[in-house]
């Protein structure tokens, strides 16, 4: 319930994992329909669950947020969401960041964010603390690829 929620992650960190699909169209985002940050664009991502693995916990969020099965390439950072917080939200999350691949299934929306887009570049809107991990990770030379800068959002 999310009385117990708010109660507990009131006290502690959140232990979280984001989600970033690369395709030839670009990385996956999605517009959020819910609270916090509705109607910003942000990357895939949810609560780790008591006695699951990081890439189980990967696999099951991008099934639930965006329809597909994905093949974990590398784990390439964190984030920790102080603006979330800052602006009112009563958890502290801390995210670790995959880097993933479709491996079956086609992406679409979900209750979470219903509007999905491939983006090359972040996009306005897109939640701040995503948008800083964002900016650094497409600006490394191995982001840039052919299929990706040749692609439009």
């Amino acid at each position: 319930p999310r009385a117990e929620f708010d109660a507990i992650y009131a006290r502690v960190p959140r232990l979280c994992v984001d989600v970033i699909v690369r395709t030839p169209k670009g990385i996956v985002l999605t517009e959020r329909s819910i609270a916090p940050c509705k109607g910003q664009w942000h990357i895939p991502g949810g609560t780790v669950f008591f006695g699951e693995t990081l890439h189980e916990a990967v696999q099951r969020v991008a099934l639930d947020e965006l329809g597909v099965e994905v093949a974990i390439q590398k784990q390439i950072g964190y984030i920790e969401f102080a603006d979330t917080h800052a602006a009112g939200f009563k958890g502290w999350p801390a995210s670790i960041v995959f880097e993933t691949t479709v491996a079956a299934g086609e992406i679409r929306g979900s209750e979470q964010g219903e509007r999905i887009g491939y983006f090359i570049s972040v996009p306005e809107a897109t939640i701040s603390n995503q948008a800083r991990f964002l900016r650094q990770y497409m600006g490394k030379s191995e982001f840039t690829s052919p299929a990706l800068s040749a692609s439009k959002p």
